[in-house]
């Protein structure tokens, strides 16, 4: 069983610890189908309509403010979702998972749709705020039942599985996005109606997930019951500030590309798609690799954030279109195991009690990261004078947190005795 090496922990003998259960069966294909569609929602409503901006621009041209209001229009979802998500993570362990993410399913389609009929432009941002609210909420129950139905190595492949099925939808929306906008800036919120299928489906066949009875109940040689383990607010905190960093990462040449191209004379709309599409594959190879290596998070997390570093330095450096694209795949394949690792990592402190507010801190920091990217991009970049070496500060921090990373893994295995490291193994 794999077991993950956190810092010392209470007991060098703690015989509490379960034995992974793989579930299989034609149940658990359809369940996990319904939680992958869950979570991808979010990633719709952080891309679908990136593509009919302008046209929005242009139909509200005349409304005071537009330049400012149509841009918040597509990025003030993940504002919502990075705020709120701590909130829905305590109302996830005190009203519980699947009750709050069918509801959260069925008003996240009310209020996507909300555009077709609106007229004022102020109004649909206030509706893509909601929208926001609700996607904290399916965002934190869809990971936080992930975290409840499956365990071990296996929570960890379907965890990985959601970063591919995220990078894989941002794609696919984007083309959705693109395709319905021919018909109308209004056209591509008909998207969000399918959330609607997946509301009844999610009630029929998710089935309510059992607390962690093997983490409450005593062990065979302890008379007494363990007590209930308090919120680990200490090892949390610094995996969700390491979060927001990588967030950062993982995110900047994805939103960033199509500037840096610009800038070395690449205005072709064609090619900048390819080179996007290609980046965004190697995020899905990223977490494949995470998902089949069966190596712990911690051990992945200098690997990942070193990609990242020789990605940002390559890109910086890079002299022509081809090594800055070569430099984005290798960033992103850094971010494709980062994501999963720092989600398993987190996943890992937490109980099924805690599990829910755990994970919504965990998802707040994501998107903040994602938030503060644009922003972290112009700041450096009005520092040092142009992207590309706002590309080569971001390397250098990469790299520190690399050292840093590799340096807490060599002494976090130096004080872990030997037979404990033969179990991880």
């Amino acid at each position: 069983m794999p077991v993950p090496v956190p810092p010392p922990p209470p007991s060098t003998t703690d015989a509490s610890v379960p034995t992974e259960q793989v579930v299989t069966g034609p149940g658990h294909r359809l369940r996990l189908t319904l939680l992958m569609a869950g979570a991808c929602l979010p990633i719709l409503g952080a891309v679908l309509i990136a593509p009919v901006l302008p046209q929005l621009h242009d139909h509200f041209a005349a409304v005071r403010g537009v330049d400012v209001l149509v841009p918040m229009a597509l990025t003030i979802p993940a504002l919502s979702l990075a705020l709120l998500a701590p909130f829905a993570g305590v109302l996830v362990d005190r009203l519980g998972r699947k009750g709050l993410l069918v509801t959260a399913t069925v008003v996240y389609a009310l209020l996507g749709t909300a555009p077709l009929w609106l007229d004022s432009l102020g109004a649909i941002v206030a509706s893509r705020a909601l929208v926001g609210v609700t996607e904290a909420a399916i965002m934190t129950c869809s990971t936080t039942l992930i975290g409840d139905y499956y365990s071990g190595r296996q929570r960890d492949r379907y965890l990985a599985m959601q970063t591919m099925c995220a990078a894989i939808s941002a794609t696919a929306f984007l083309v959705l996005g693109g395709a319905a906008g021919s018909a109308g800036w209004r056209a591509p919120f008909w998207a969000y109606a399918m959330s609607l299928l997946l509301a009844p489906a999610m009630a029929a066949f998710l089935p309510r997930p059992r607390s962690d009875e093997h983490a409450q109940a005593p062990s065979p040689t302890v008379s007494k019951p363990m007590a209930r383990r308090p919120f680990p607010w200490r090892a949390l905190a610094g995996t969700c500030a390491l979060t927001v960093f990588g967030a950062v990462l993982f995110y900047t040449l994805q939103v960033e590309m199509s500037f840096l191209l610009d800038d070395m004379g690449v205005s072709n709309s064609d090619v900048i798609g390819l080179a996007t599409a290609i980046t965004s594959a190697a995020i899905v190879v990223g977490s494949v690799v995470f998902a089949k290596a069966g190596r712990s998070p911690q051990a992945w997390l200098p690997t990942a954030f070193g990609l990242c570093a020789l990605g940002f330095a390559v890109v910086w450096l890079a002299p022509n279109p081809v090594l800055l694209t070569l430099g984005a795949v290798v960033n992103c394949l850094g971010g494709g195991i980062m994501l999963p690792s720092l989600l398993t990592l987190a996943m890992s402190k937490l109980h099924y009690a805690d599990r829910g507010r755990g994970t919504g801190l965990w998802t707040g920091s994501f998107f903040l990261g994602q938030f503060l990217c644009p922003l972290v991009a112009l700041a450096l970049t009005s520092a040092v004078g142009t992207l590309s070496n706002a590309m080569g500060v971001l390397a250098l921090a990469a790299a520190a947190a690399t050292a840093a990373l590799g340096l807490a893994a060599r002494t976090r295995t130096a004080a872990v005795p030997e037979p404990m490291r033969q179990m991880a193994d």
